[in-house]
C-alpha cells in the first residue's frame, strides 16, 4: 500500500495483535488495539478488554503520559466520537496533542461512522486510513455484520467422521473428535456472543453450551445460550437453565412460557416459516441485544435450514479420521436440494490439523 512506511505497517501489526487480546472478553464491543509512537519509539500501548472499561486509546494514553504529545497513534478502528459507557476517545486523542493518526478501518457504527476521524482532522491532526484494513475487518467481522447487515455473523461448527456422521443411530456421539479439537471448539464459543442449538439437540443431549477451557487465560465472557424451540418443549429442569448467564428460547407459540421464564429463561416469540421460527427474525433479534457472532452447534435439521436460508457465513468442520458407517446421523439435512445445480457451494479458507483431527474452515463461494 502506498503512503505507508515499513515502520507504519509494523506498528499497525502490533496494534492488531493487541486488539486480539480482547478476543474472548471485549464483545459486544469491537476488539481494538492502539500503539503510540514518538521519535521512532513506542511510548504507549493499549487494548480494549471489556465493555464499560477503558478503550484501547485511553489505556495507551495513560501508559504514555506526557510523551503522547506529538506522537503518532496507530489504531485498528476509528476512535469513538460519542458519549457511551465511556467518554469519546477522539476527544482524548485531541486533548493529548497527538500529531498523526493512522487508522486501519472506519467504524461501521452509525454513531461514529467517520465522526471520530473528522474530529481529529478538524483539530489539525494528520489522519490516514486503510492500513491493514482487511485484517482489522476480519478481527471484528461480527461487529461489522451487526452494524452493516443488522444481524450477527453466523458460524456453524460440526464434528463429524470421514463419512460425514455426527452420531450413531442411537444418538451416541461422545466423543467423535479428540480432546484438542474439543478444546479448540471451546475457543470458538468463547469468541462468540451466543451459542445456538435446536430443541431436538437440547432434549437429547441436555447441553450446557458454556465455555470450559482453563487455557484461555483471561476470564472469558460466557456466551448467551439460544435454543430454537417452536412449541416450548424445553423443560424447566434443563441443565443450561441452572447455569450462570443468559438463556433465550425462540418460539412461535409462547402461550405456555411461564415455566421456562420461572426457571430464568427469556422467551421470545417470532413469526413462523414452515412451522418453525423465522431464522432471519431470530438473528435480527439477537443483533438488537448486541450479539455480534453466533456459533451454531445444532443437529442436521437446523443446520440444513440455516444453510438453505443463506444465513451461514462460516462453516467449521472438525473431521475425525474414522468411519462410523451407514447406521448413523448425518451432518446436514437438506431435503429440498434435489439436483446438482442446487448445491450450496463453499470454498476452503483454511485447513489445519488439531490433534489427530482435521479442521476445515469454509466460506460461501463468491
Amino acid at each position: 500500500m502506498t503512503g505507508y512506511s515499513n515502520s507504519d505497517r509494523e506498528h499497525m501489526r502490533r496494534a492488531l495483535s493487541l486488539a486480539k487480546l480482547g478476543m474472548f472478553t471485549a464483545h459486544p464491543n469491537p476488539r481494538v488495539g492502539c500503539v503510540l509512537v514518538k521519535d521512532n519509539a513506542v511510548v504507549g500501548e493499549g487494548w480494549h478488554r471489556r465493555t464499560g472499561e477503558a478503550h484501547a486509546e485511553i489505556n495507551a494514553l495513560q501508559a504514555a503520559g506526557a510523551a503522547a504529545a506529538g506522537s503518532t497513534a496507530y489504531l485498528t478502528l476509528e476512535p469513538c466520537a460519542h458519549e457511551g459507557k465511556t467518554p469519546p476517545c477522539a476527544d482524548a486523542l485531541v486533548a493529548a496533542g497527538i500529531a498523526r493518526l493512522v487508522v486501519a478501518m472506519q467504524d461501521p457504527n452509525p454513531q461514529v461512522a467517520g465522526q471520530g476521524l473528522e474530529k481529529a482532522r478538524t483539530a489539525g491532526i494528520d489522519v490516514r486510513t486503510g492500513l491493514l484494513a482487511a485484517e482489522a475487518e476480519r478481527l471484528n467481522e461480527g461487529f461489522v455484520s451487526r452494524m452493516s447487515r443488522g444481524r450477527p455473523l453466523v458460524r456453524m461448527k460440526i464434528a463429524a467422521s470421514l463419512d460425514g456422521a455426527t452420531a450413531m443411530k442411537s444418538g451416541e456421539s461422545q466423543w467423535i473428535t479428540g480432546a484438542e479439537a474439543r478444546r479448540d471448539a471451546h475457543r470458538l464459543r468463547a469468541s462468540s456472543g451466543a451459542v445456538m442449538t435446536g430443541i431436538e439437540t437440547a432434549l437429547r443431549d441436555d447441553p450446557s453450551l458454556t465455555v470450559r477451557d482453563e487455557t484461555l487465560g483471561e476470564d472469558p465472557l460466557q456466551p448467551c445460550r439460544v435454543v430454537l424451540d417452536s412449541h416450548l418443549r424445553l423443560p424447566a429442569t434443563a441443565r443450561m437453565l441452572s447455569l450462570p448467564g443468559k438463556t433465550i428460547v425462540f418460539c412461535i407459540d409462547g402461550s405456555n412460557r411461564a415455566a421456562l421464564e420461572g426457571a430464568g429463561a427469556s422467551v421470545v416469540e417470532v413469526d413462523a416459516i414452515d412451522g418453525r421460527p423465522d431464522l432471519l427474525a431470530v438473528m435480527q433479534n439477537l443483533a438488537q441485544i448486541e450479539v455480534n457472532d453466533v456459533l451454531v452447534e445444532a443437529g442436521p435439521v437446523l443446520a440444513g435450514a440455516l444453510l438453505t436460508s443463506n444465513l451461514v457465513d462460516e462453516l467449521v468442520i472438525y473431521q475425525a479420521p474414522h468411519i462410523m458407517g451407514s447406521e448413523t446421523r448425518r451432518m446436514i439435512e437438506t431435503p429440498n436440494l434435489l439436483s446438482l445445480d442446487q448445491r450450496i457451494a463453499f470454498e476452503v479458507v483454511d485447513s489445519s490439523m488439531v490433534g489427530n483431527d482435521t479442521r476445515l474452515t469454509l466460506r460461501p463461494a463468491a
